[in-house]
């Protein structure tokens, strides 16, 4: 069965970075889009950035852009979000996200907290 599991969250100060890691397994990996999108509390869960199946296509929402980073190892079965200079507004939970359609696959989701 399908499985995502995030890693990588924690606490950091404004400026600061991390970097997230989707662990995949139990579907053909290097041939899917994957998503990391985020959910801040009380707001919706939103697209952050996608990868194409070979990483040649990457897209990014706009608060992101220039500071955020998808990349994915197909050998590996990951897909990571570099994220760099780190604001207060990037507090969230980040999911690792597989488009199947009407049925899309979630992870369990990784805690980022941007704090002073």
């Amino acid at each position: 069965q399908v499985q995502l599991v995030e890693s990588g969250g924690g606490t950091v100060q404004p400026g600061g970075s991390l970097t997230l890691l989707c662990e995949a397994s139990g579907f053909a990996f290097k041939d899917s889009f994957m998503r990391w999108y985020r959910q801040a509390p009380g707001q919706e869960r939103l697209l952050v950035a996608a990868i194409g199946p070979t990483g040649g296509y990457t897209q990014y929402d706009y608060p992101v852009k220039g500071r955020f980073t998808i990349s994915r190892d197909n050998d590996k079965n990951t897909v990571s979000l570099q994220m760099k200079n780190l604001k207060v507004e990037d507090t969230a939970v980040y999911y690792c996200n597989l488009p199947r359609g009407s049925t899309d696959f979630w992870g369990q989701g990784t805690q980022v907290t941007v704090s002073p």
